[in-house]
């Protein structure tokens, strides 16, 4: 089972989702409060576990509605996803960019796996 970690920064309060094996699969943008952080692993054990997945990658692709996932590249050319909430939020994102798309593909399975039931430890 993953856990869901939440952790101060400078600026505010995120959260990483890690997989059982302590990777980070998942990371959340920063928080004004402690609050609003659980409230965005809420939404995301809520939004994730059925989210279909939209293929940014692939041409033509076929938009989803939110929740969704979404994938796509980056810059550098690596493969990449991001959690969008039903309000059309970003969530979370994929803690690195992947080299292939069934990598990010897996990462995304992972997420899905990891968040309805993952614990929340304060780090």
């Amino acid at each position: 089972m993953g856990k869901f970690l939440i952790k101060e920064t400078a600026t505010g309060v995120k959260f990483d989702l890690k997989a059982s094996n302590g990777q980070v699969i998942g990371t959340s943008e920063v928080y004004s409060s402690k609050s609003a952080c659980k409230n965005g692993i809420a939404s995301v054990q809520k939004n994730a576990p059925d989210a279909p997945v939209e293929d940014q990658t692939s041409e033509g692709y076929e938009t989803k509605k939110n929740p969704k996932f979404e994938l796509y590249t980056d810059k550098a050319g690596e493969f990449r996803f991001r959690l969008n909430a039903s309000n059309g939020e970003n969530i979370l994102s994929s803690g690195e960019g992947y080299t292939t798309k069934a990598a990010a593909e897996n990462g995304i399975e992972s997420v899905k796996k990891n968040a309805a039931d993952s614990d929340i430890v304060e780090e």
